[in-house]
């Protein structure tokens, strides 16, 4: 028997958020291991954890998975999350690639000096939001009116979007009725409230750990 799933990243959101908030959905229970020294990092290495000497590292069914989007993807399958047929599954993809194409924007901005939050919110009203709204016109999920990993993914975007643009919605009925069913799935709503393994939006000390794990200097861009 398969043991329990183990998550290797920081304490924050960073591209592991996601993984938590699949799994959560999934309703599959996790440990995480918190990345807070150089050493640490380093033994992953030598241990060969890491194929591309990078994290988010996820231990599942005996394997060390990297690269989040295959993460993502190994989850949303196995948990029948991922579209009844290929037809259905390049849909939902195409739609959590621009997903994540919007939440890098935002995961970036504490390492940013000058953080272009307009461009941001520009971005996502003109390019981003209009495609949900209409994909959500009459359908009550991205994708074959069924959960998928898609719409577990414009959920978190959506809250990631409001908390710094907190009327960003207003213009999309849809997206932001959609958002209120996502809400009342049990796990989801377990998963928003306090004390939940949902990561706060990152903070200095987030920030300087990656910094200090990884050798990197600030701002990045």
């Amino acid at each position: 028997m398969a043991g329990k799933v183990v998550l290797h990243y920081f304490n924050g959101r960073g591209k592991m958020e996601s993984i938590r908030w699949l799994l959560t959905v999934a309703e599959v229970e996790f440990d995480e291991i918190y990345l807070t020294t150089r050493e640490q990092y380093e033994k992953l290495l030598s241990d060969g954890a890491l194929m591309f000497q990078q994290v988010p590292m996820v231990e599942i069914d005996g394997m060390k998975l990297v690269q989040t989007k295959a993460i993502l993807k190994y989850i949303a399958e196995k948990y029948n999350l991922h579209g009844k047929d290929l037809k259905d599954r390049v849909m939902i993809d195409m739609y959590s690639e621009g997903i994540f194409d919007l939440m890098e924007m935002i995961m970036i901005l504490p390492f940013q000096a000058d953080p272009k939050l307009e461009a941001i919110k520009s971005k996502a009203k003109d390019r981003y939001l209009p495609v949900f709204e209409k994909a959500l016109s009459g359908p009550i999920y991205l994708v074959g009116g069924k959960l998928s990993c898609a719409d577990v993914q414009l959920l978190e975007c959506t809250l990631m979007l409001e908390e710094k643009f907190p009327e960003i919605l207003a213009e999309f009925p849809n997206v932001k009725a959609f958002q209120g069913r996502m809400t009342q799935i049990p796990a989801i709503n377990r998963f928003l409230l306090p004390g939940s393994k949902r990561k706060p939006q990152p903070d200095e000390t987030y920030v300087k750990t990656i910094m200090e794990v990884f050798k990197i200097k600030i701002p990045l861009l």
